[in-house]
């Protein structure tokens, strides 16, 4: 049985607080509903993410900022960190870990400056104090998705891919030294078996 992680609840003080922060990100605002006495609900979902985060009030016993170590995935950290901190977010410089596999909690370790697919990270908080890292991952390792399921996120998330294959199939012509009719056929397995951390089309 499939077991899909739809929701993380983030606790927060102040909900329309929380809610312009978010949403000033250009993460989706999903929901914003009111139950009974002080119930509320309120649902948004950053770009391209299957996942989407709720926060409100009565909605969890967690004290507010007390969600750590969140994480987002990014395909270009750089431009995440400008995008970051034009909508208000103050996030960190890009850093790694010196210990070179994830990272150490809080900000023990870090070593400034990017690390590649994996081993890139940047950190931001809420006005609670929930933290959040974005984690840079351009290629998947062997394993990680079904092949069978390929999917992307975002236009944006297709397109960098599209060029991605481009520049490969690029290499891949003047290695044969002939154009390639096929070239459809060629990007598809390539698409495919980046998502799927498997061997590239030759």
């Amino acid at each position: 049985m499939d077991m899909k992680l739809e929701v993380v609840v983030v606790p927060v003080t102040d909900v329309d607080r929380a809610k312009d922060f978010y949403t000033a990100l250009g993460w989706r605002l999903d929901a914003d509903v009111a139950g009974d006495g002080d119930f509320r609900v309120v649902q948004v979902t950053p770009p391209g993410s299957p996942a989407s985060v709720i926060f409100g009030s009565s909605v969890t016993d967690q004290a507010p900022g007390s969600a750590q170590g969140l994480h987002l995935v990014v395909d270009d950290i750089k431009t995440a960190h400008d995008e970051l901190a034009q909508h208000g977010a103050h996030p960190s410089d890009v850093f790694h870990d010196a210990g070179g596999v994830f990272h150490h909690a809080g900000s023990d370790a870090r070593v400034p400056g990017p690390d590649g697919s994996y081993g890139s990270f940047l950190s931001f908080s809420d006005p609670d104090g929930n933290g959040w890292l974005l984690q840079e991952v351009t290629s998947r390792l062997p394993g990680r998705l079904d092949p069978a399921a390929t999917t992307f996120s975002s236009v944006g998330d297709l397109a960098n891919a599209l060029r991605r294959a481009a520049a490969a199939h690029g290499e891949h012509e003047a290695r044969t030294g002939r154009e390639d009719p096929d070239w459809p056929d060629w990007y598809a397995r390539y698409l495919v078996s980046e998502q799927a951390g498997t061997e590239p089309p030759v």
